[in-house]
């Protein structure tokens, strides 16, 4: 049974009533001035009409085919920079290093996919070489936040029983710690090089790539003993694609037009417990 699930900041009853008429709906479900669930659908309902309206209105709408339960689901794959995070944690490190633009522009051609995440990590990292390493915590400390909703998203996983994993192309320094704060079950990411207290501007052990990511998806879901179609895979940028094609939920968080174009459902104009709403 088909459904859609509009979701904004505010919901006007003029933009509901014509999503409905767009998508032929015989039923509205309103859940107060933020959500709303369109469903007896035809067969077929339009959807570029829909989504066009919703993208004007600064709102996401999100196509269910089916009912969907949070239960049936066994994990939650997240990666952590511009996704948990409202950060990127390298750009911000380089800062401190007085380099931040020429290493958010890798940052974002890579995320973009135009340049190979394993390249644009050495090559970044390879700039932060002789900072000391005391500014990891401060841009912990003073610059990195939790994304909008990412601790309601974490407690329904919790609550529905899901298991959680922050995979990143970033590194332990941060995700270490907000496995502790927020109460993650597993994490993967990199490695950076530290010697007398300074960066040593290189990754050690295996770096954590697209691949990885994937792989870490499928690597926890034999751990927990359920399909990699119980599992769902957040994300924003290029290197988290193949992870969400591992997955049987994709969801895409504020993020490039090629993970937007490929994923599931997208999450542009709400806060990370908006993917609550997408189940049942």
């Amino acid at each position: 049974m088909h459904s859609i699930v509009i979701q904004g900041r505010w919901l006007t009853t003029a933009l509901i009533e014509r999503a409905a008429q767009l998508a032929g709906a015989a039923r509205v479900e309103r859940h107060g001035m933020r959500l709303a669930r369109l469903s007896g659908l035809p067969a077929a309902p339009r959807r570029g009409p829909i989504a066009s309206l919703c993208e004007q209105a600064r709102v996401d709408c999100a196509f269910v085919e089916r009912p969907l339960a949070l239960a049936d689901m066994h994990l939650a794959v997240m990666d952590m920079d511009s996704t948990l995070i409202t950060i990127e944690c390298i750009d911000e490190i380089a800062d401190m290093q007085g380099l931040k633009p020429e290493v958010a522009a890798i940052t974002e051609a890579a995320m973009r996919g135009e340049i190979d995440f394993r390249e644009s990590l050495t090559r970044r990292v390879a700039l932060l070489r002789g900072l000391e390493v005391g500014a990891l915590e401060r841009v912990y400390r003073e610059r990195l936040r939790l994304s909008p909703g990412a601790e309601q998203m974490l407690a329904g996983f919790k609550a529905a029983g899901l298991k959680t994993l922050l995979v990143s192309g970033g590194f332990t320094f941060f995700t270490d710690r907000l496995k502790a704060r927020v109460g993650i079950d597993y994490t993967a990411s990199n490695t950076l090089g530290i010697a007398d207290g300074r960066l040593t501007g290189v990754v050690e052990g295996p770096i954590i790539d697209a691949d990885a990511k994937a792989q870490r998806l499928r690597d926890t879901c034999a751990l927990l003993g359920c399909a990699t179609g119980q599992a769902i895979a957040i994300g924003d940028g290029a290197n988290d694609l193949k992870m969400m094609a591992a997955a049987g939920i994709s969801v895409a968080y504020r993020a490039k037009p090629v993970v937007r174009a490929q994923a599931r459902y997208s999450i542009s104009h709400n806060g990370l417990d908006a993917l609550l709403n997408l189940f049942d």
